[in-house]
């Protein structure tokens, strides 16, 4: 755990770097904004920014957005004033840790970004067999390839391989290759120089630089550009990197991780992925089971996901009861243990009682209060003219809904609900879709074109 404290380290704040300390952290300080973009840019790093409320926190949050530097940050100050602490929250930060610091507390959100990223939870037999070939290949520096369908929990388990290895005392850095415009991805990989292109307002260390000695995370590496993936390749093969508008080579040593939801050797075949980077990054294959393919790790999931949320949103633990255990069981999981999670943080607060019951399991596509009573549909006799079995199939189904509209439509109507499903997270929303982000973003860009009304990020569901 890296924790980067920007402020005035005195007093509460020095207090709570020393509570930091001794939980295993590694704690770094910065007095000014400037100088903590400062030490962000220089690849120093950080898991988790613990900011002092007086510091002008928007402005920070506006700049790390700017620079694309993905942190979660903390905002701290004396006393528990509501106006403060909702001042801080709206200006992008996650928390409002009151000054002076509980150790209990301190502990509980660096333990709650730890177990985040590094928590693998697991009990079939199908899982447990990919963590046996995990802990063999961890303590070697050879390139590993993480594959599976979106939301299988590939970054969590390449975090699992860090923890494991030779390096985890080390930076783990990861990059999410298709989250980033083409045209920065260089910039993101191998840095820049101040004034290199348009926005370059500083020198800016890459992910390679910033993982030196640990470990770097190319996530979806299969959505990378192909001229980008022969600098790639020369960067594995000579262990240095170029800035970009920089004169001189500069040595990295690192363990590469990849992962990808694409068959890569189909996508070496159609000529999107370089066959010689293929070979390079697949020394060791890692295939994440389907949740589908592991149903007995549905029930110690979905239990670990109502203590999360109920602990997030400070509600009671209640226990899921079995027959919305069995509709949990019964569910396709085109969205992984993703979706689950989703599922399961709706299902805590909308429960009511003293346990989770299937009303509560609102499922992907359905909306509150539409969860069946039964988990045997009912098939409606028709008492129109026309085809009675073909009739009653087609309401048992919900088909009735789609006939007569056009397939742009329901994939319209199919988008934009994942995506408040996701509350407007892209890529979550790309992942449950089992599209590109670069598809779902030219969708949302056609469908704001033409009128519609797109979530945005943070923008919850309605009923």
């Amino acid at each position: 755990m890296r924790l980067l404290i920007l402020g005035a380290l005195e007093g509460h704040l020095t207090a709570a770097s020393q509570i930091a300390l001794t939980r295993g952290a590694k704690v770094s300080h910065a007095d000014t904004i400037d100088k903590g973009l400062q030490a962000l840019r220089a690849g120093q790093g950080a898991d988790l920014v613990m900011i002092d409320v007086r510091l002008p926190i928007a402005r920070f949050m506006e700049s790390l957005k700017a620079e694309r530097i993905t942190i979660p940050v903390v905002a701290c100050g004396i006393g528990t004033d509501a106006d403060t602490a909702v001042r801080a929250i709206k200006a992008g930060a996650k928390e409002y840790v009151p000054l002076p610091p509980d150790a209990a507390l301190i502990a509980a959100v660096l333990e709650a970004v730890a177990e985040e990223s590094n928590a693998v939870i697991f009990k079939d037999v199908a899982m447990a067999q990919v963590i046996k070939l995990a802990e063999q290949i961890a303590p070697s520096d050879a390139s590993v390839l993480i594959t599976g369908e979106s939301g299988t929990g590939k970054e969590v388990m390449a975090r699992y391989l860090h923890s494991k290895s030779r390096r985890a005392d080390q930076k783990f850095v990861a990059l999410n290759c298709a989250a980033i415009p083409e045209n920065l991805l260089e910039s993101e990989l191998f840095g820049h120089e101040k004034g290199a292109f348009t926005g370059a307002v500083a020198r800016r260390i890459g992910k390679f630089e910033e993982a030196n000695g640990g470990t770097l995370l190319l996530d979806e590496i299969s959505e990378m550009d192909p001229r980008l993936q022969a600098k790639l390749l020369r960067v594995i093969q000579e262990r240095e990197i170029d800035r970009v508008g920089g004169t001189t080579p500069v040595k990295v040593n690192v363990r590469l991780i990849a992962t990808s939801n694409r068959n890569l050797e189909e996508e070496v075949k159609n000529g999107n992925f370089r066959e010689d980077l293929y070979f390079r990054l697949n020394v060791f294959n890692l295939a994440l089971p389907p949740l589908r393919k592991r149903p007995q790790d549905i029930h110690v999931l979905a239990e670990h996901f109502v203590k999360k949320y109920s602990e997030a949103n400070g509600i009671d633990i209640r226990p899921l009861s079995a027959k919305a255990i069995a509709r949990l069981q019964g569910h396709h999981w085109k969205g992984n243990v993703r979706e689950l999670e989703n599922t399961l943080h709706r299902a805590v607060l909308l429960a009511s009682g003293t346990e989770i019951g299937p009303e509560a399991i609102m499922l992907t596509g359905e909306q509150p209060g539409t969860a069946p009573v039964a988990e045997v549909p009912s098939f409606q006799a028709a008492t129109d003219d026309g085809d009675d079995d073909t009739r009653s199939t087609v309401e048992a189904l919900g088909l009735g809904k789609l006939v007569g509209r056009t397939v742009a439509d329901v994939e319209r109507d199919l988008i934009i609900d994942t995506l408040k499903h996701c509350l407007g997270n892209r890529t979550h929303a790309a992942n449950i879709l089992g599209i590109s982000i670069r598809t779902l973003r030219n969708k949302l860009r056609q469908y704001t074109e033409e009128g519609v009304p797109v979530p945005m990020p943070g923008e919850a569901e309605t009923a």
